[in-house]
């Protein structure tokens, strides 16, 4: 993955003149243009698409991202293995082999159609923890031709109701385990069916043929999937993916950039309502013809003994657990790891040189976005450079722009703005107009192209700190307190103050027995950062509080400061 390959050079191209295109992308940029005509009898969600000129351009110039016009994802999926060979495994040693989970997924498909009356474009919600049956499920809707909307188990009953409400979900496969708050959500005409209990009408025990279920002819642009982002403010946005999309990220990151093994035993800790994790712990691997460890518990203290006895070979997991990881690595045996990916929020570089200096393995760091399914700019190997993202992930564009949308040159802080063959399309969302602005996905996240075609990450765009007069980037700051040896956690954000605007506080999380010593702490900084960026105040706490899937919530500390303890306590809880 050279940065001056034609991927990269046509990045380049681009972010010189935004007019500039390749042959195959002018050939391919409009492909779709007229959609093919739809499998799905329920066109709630192909009618809620955004116009067609507020879609970013999207561009299939690879040959694997050529896809038919009939398509359908979880048949492809489903398809590489031989029979025999592994699939699933569970934390207790059970494994699912392709033969075994091709007939389970078969049942479900029969189970939705024929007993619960599921029709091509029905959304139906899954929730559950992360185990085989929630994955098979997923790719039973898929087969349907019916939309799987894909949520966390740790979501509340007023937030399960909020995207039942958005996309007017009608029916929901549910761990009978995590049913209580989906029955407490109370939306009306919801449907839900449990699996994994013992009352006949579970959809486990459904009576069912055991023949094969026919994929429904989907076509490659039906909308296969709706992600809601996992954002920390405001009304939660639904992602409508496509099931050419589904292949895609597989197609792209996966294949060109993780480069899985039909022998590789996958892992990791994002559960699978979280892109991150549907990608990592369900496509990938089976696009591969791979397995994949599937774990109700995934935290940094489960991680661990698992990759030790099931002998995991890639990982995807989010910096802080591979901070929180490296102090007990002693104690298990991780030589199996051959990729380890990162997403999720920036890796610091302490973190990853911390990390490869005690397991011998390169962090492949990513950014994704749900809005665009997965990773969309990384580096794997000896093309890795510590404190950068890397470069766009072949299949896909770069550019680094202003408000304006004008392009930057190299060095200069601006707007991430990226495009390829997976676009943000919200549904029925006004703010669709702002992530797509003439064509590209923009981001939301600020940063600066280096002149050898490097994307190195500065911070989010509402996460600059403004302080007399300079701009203070907090993902530096906190770089720079990760190399404290006391220092196990930390978020810098900026707090109003009348003379300067802004000053920079740094909320941090110490080792255990590790006493608080604000002046240490500064003078540690002082040796490693301009004076100006410096905290000039230091809070400390027991936990950050983040977001069920893991994303630090910055918002938080800068809107209610005094309350982070508790909130971080909280955060845990979810």
């Amino acid at each position: 993955m050279d940065p001056t390959d034609a991927t990269s050079a046509t990045a380049t191209e681009a972010a010189a003149d935004p007019e500039t295109e390749t042959a195959t992308e002018a050939a391919t940029a409009t492909a779709g243009a007229s959609p093919a005509p739809t499998a799905h009898r329920d066109t709630f969600a192909r009618d809620r698409l955004p116009p067609r000129k507020q879609w970013p351009r999207l561009s299939f110039d690879l040959p694997e991202l050529r896809y038919p016009e009939r398509l359908n994802a979880a048949a492809e999926l489903l398809a590489p293995a031989a029979p025999g060979r592994p699939a699933f495994r569970t934390a207790d040693g059970g494994v699912w082999t392709y033969e075994e989970l091709r007939a389970r997924v078969d049942r479900i498909a029969h189970a939705l159609t024929s007993h619960l009356g599921v029709v091509p474009g029905n959304r139906v919600l899954l929730r559950g923890p992360t185990t085989p049956w929630l994955a098979a499920c997923w790719l039973a809707v898929l087969k349907a031709g019916a939309i799987a909307v894909t949520v966390l188990a740790q979501q509340r009953p007023h937030e399960l109701r909020t995207m039942c409400e958005i996309a007017r979900v009608g029916h929901a496969l549910c761990d009978i385990r995590a049913v209580d708050d989906l029955a407490k959500a109370d939306v009306p005409g919801l449907r839900i069916t449990t699996y994994g209990g013992e009352a006949p009408d579970d959809l486990l025990r459904l009576p069912v043929t055991e023949e094969p279920y026919a994929p429904v002819d989907t076509a490659a642009d039906d909308v296969a999937l709706i992600a809601f982002t996992s954002g920390t403010t405001g009304r939660p946005k639904g992602c409508m993916h496509f099931h050419r999309d589904v292949l895609a990220i597989a197609d792209t990151f996966s294949q060109h950039v993780l480069g899985p093994r039909p022998d590789d035993v996958f892992a990791g800790s994002p559960p699978l309502g979280f892109t991150f994790g549907l990608g990592g712990l369900v496509v990938f691997p089976l696009r591969a013809g791979a397995s994949a460890l599937l774990l109700e518990q995934a935290g940094p203290r489960q991680l661990l003994p698992a990759i030790a006895e099931h002998r995991v070979s890639v990982l995807f997991t989010a910096p802080t657990a591979y901070r929180a990881m490296l102090d007990q690595l002693d104690g298990y045996d991780v030589t199996s790891l051959r990729r380890c990916v990162s997403a999720g929020e920036n890796l610091p570089a302490a973190t990853w040189r911390a990390w490869h200096e005690r397991t011998g393995v390169r962090v492949i760091n990513g950014i994704g976005a749900t809005e665009l399914l997965h990773i969309f700019i990384s580096a794997a190997d000896e093309q890795i450079r510590p404190g950068t993202t890397g470069v766009p992930v072949p299949g896909w564009h770069a550019r680094v722009q202003d408000a304006n949308g004008t392009p930057l040159p190299d060095g200069e802080p601006g707007l991430l703005a990226v495009r390829g063959p997976v676009g943000c399309r919200y549904l029925a969302d006004p703010r669709q107009r702002e992530y797509v602005r003439d064509g590209w996905n923009v981001t939301g996240d600020t940063y600066v192209r280096e002149p050898d075609g490097y994307f190195r990450y500065v911070a989010r765009a509402d996460d600059m700190i403004v302080s007399a007069g300079y701009n203070i980037a907090g993902p530096e700051v906190e770089d720079a307190l990760l190399r404290h040896p006391d220092v196990v956690e930390t978020a810098v954000v900026g707090r109003p103050d009348e003379t300067r605007g802004q000053i920079v506080v740094a909320y941090t999380v110490l080792r255990a027995n590790a006493r608080p010593d604000p002046e240490a702490l500064r003078t540690f900084l002082l040796s490693e950062l301009a004076p100006y960026k410096c905290p000039r105040e230091f809070v400390f706490l027991d936990a950050l509080p983040r977001t069920a899937t893991g994303k630090l919530q910055r918002f938080r500390l800068r809107t209610h400061p005094s309350d982070a303890n508790s909130m971080a306590a909280e955060g845990d809880r979810e």
